[in-house]
Order: C-alpha cells, then sequence, then structure tokens
C-alpha cells in the first residue's frame, strides 16, 4: 500500500500536529469539563461529542458548516429552542413552528 511508518520522539508535540490538534480539541471542547467514571462511560462522551463535531459544530474551513451538512432554516420556522448534546454540554439550535 506504500504506507510507511515515521517514529517520533516522546514528548514532542511539534512532530505529529494533527494528532495534538485531535487531542486538544477533545480535551478543551469535552473531556475537561466532565469527570469520566470508567472506560465505558468515556467511550459514550466521546461517541457523543463526535456525533456532535461532525453534525452540528460549524466548522471555519466548512464556510461555517458542519462535516455533514445541514438544511437552512428559514426566519419563518418558529421559534429558536436548543437541543442539548453531549449530556448538556454543548446545544443544537433549531426552530421549531409555534
Amino acid at each position: 500500500m506504500g504506507i510507511e511508518q515515521v517514529l517520533t520522539a516522546p514528548r514532542s508535540p511539534w512532530q505529529n500536529p494533527y494528532c495534538e490538534r485531535v487531542i486538544g480539541t477533545l480535551r478543551r471542547d469535552c473531556l475537561d469539563h466532565v469527570i469520566v467514571v470508567g472506560e465505558q462511560h468515556l467511550r459514550r462522551i466521546l461517541r457523543n461529542y463526535l456525533e456532535y463535531y461532525h453534525g452540528s459544530r460549524t466548522h471555519l474551513a466548512l464556510d461555517k458548516d458542519a462535516p455533514e451538512p445541514r438544511q437552512r432554516e428559514s426566519i419563518e420556522g418558529g421559534r429558536v429552542i436548543a437541543l442539548p448534546m453531549v449530556g448538556g454540554l454543548h446545544h443544537r439550535y433549531t426552530r421549531r413552528a409555534a
């Protein structure tokens, strides 16, 4: 397949910036705000966060859209409500008809 292994030095985050970016994002946006009580709990938190990250969180590189594109809502769609995600740590905002 043409894949080559590249070894990085221990404690050298500048040698693997992509991995460091993912770990930093997970820590800042999610894990620094919860107390993890076990492996299954951690897996559930990460699964919920990834669902939020790909479905609701905006990304500047994607012109403020999520990786899974969303349908635009009209202003006349009704009242804006917050849908809690990741156990209430983050929210997705949508319009609901009155």
